[in-house]
C-alpha cells in the first residue's frame, strides 16, 4: 500500500509551489467544513474519538522528532515513516465523520494526494539528504501504513514534552478543540 510513495525527486520550482499550496488549501477546507458540514450527536460521538485519536498520534509523533538534529527511527516512527501525517489522516477522517459531509471527505482526500503525498515526497529527499541512514530505515518501514512490528532501533526517540511545544504541536489541538466547538454549536444550532 502507498507503493508510490518510492524516492522521487521534485524540482525546486514545482517543490516551492506546493509549499505554498499548503496554507491555502487548508482555509479552503476550513469554509468547506464550516459551511457544509450537519452534525448530529451520533456522528460527532463517532468522529470525535477517530480525531482524538490522530490528535493523541501526533502528539506522541511531536514529542518524539528533534527536527533535522536525528533522525527519528523510535516512537512512533518505528511503524511508520510519517506518524504525524497519520494522524493528520484520522483528525480528517474524524472530523468528516463528525460533520457528515460527503464534499469535505472529497475535499480533503484531493488536498491529501495533491498537495500533502508531494510534501512528503519532499521532506523525504530533504532526510535522504541530511541523515545517511535514511534509506536503510524508509526501506523497512512504510510512509503511511503502519507495520505491526517496531522497527528495531538504536535511538528510541521517547516522547519528551520539550519536543512536542518546540514542535508547536498543541495548535493542532486548539484547532480541534475550535472544530469540535464549532460542529456542537451547528448541531445544536
Amino acid at each position: 500500500m502507498f507503493q508510490f510513495l518510492k524516492p522521487l525527486e521534485f524540482p525546486k520550482p514545482y517543490a516551492d509551489r506546493v509549499a505554498r499550496l499548503r496554507v491555502p488549501s487548508g482555509f479552503l477546507i476550513v469554509i468547506v467544513f464550516a459551511v457544509f458540514s450537519h452534525p448530529t450527536a451520533r456522528s460527532l460521538a463517532i468522529g470525535l474519538p477517530v480525531s482524538v485519536l490522530g490528535l493523541g498520534l501526533r502528539a506522541w509523533a511531536a514529542g518524539s522528532l528533534a527536527k533535522n538534529q536525528r533522525l527519528a527511527t523510535g516512537g512512533p516512527y518505528a511503524y511508520a515513516r510519517n506518524p504525524l501525517y497519520v494522524g493528520t489522516l484520522l483528525v480528517a477522517a474524524g472530523l468528516v465523520i463528525a460533520c457528515r459531509s460527503l464534499g469535505l471527505g472529497a475535499l480533503f482526500a484531493a488536498v491529501f494526494l495533491f498537495v500533502y503525498l508531494p510534501v512528503i515526497q519532499l521532506e523525504e529527499q530533504h532526510l535522504r539528504r541530511l541523515f545517511p541512514e535514511y534509506a536503510a530505515y524508509a526501506a523497512e518501514v512504510p510512509a503511511l501504513c503502519p507495520r505491526l512490528k517496531p522497527f528495531p532501533q538504536k535511538n528510541p526517540n521517547p516522547f519528551r514534552a520539550g519536543l512536542y511545544l518546540t514542535n508547536k504541536e498543541y495548535q493542532a489541538g486548539v484547532g480541534l478543540i475550535a472544530g469540535m466547538l464549532f460542529l456542537v454549536w451547528k448541531m445544536l444550532g
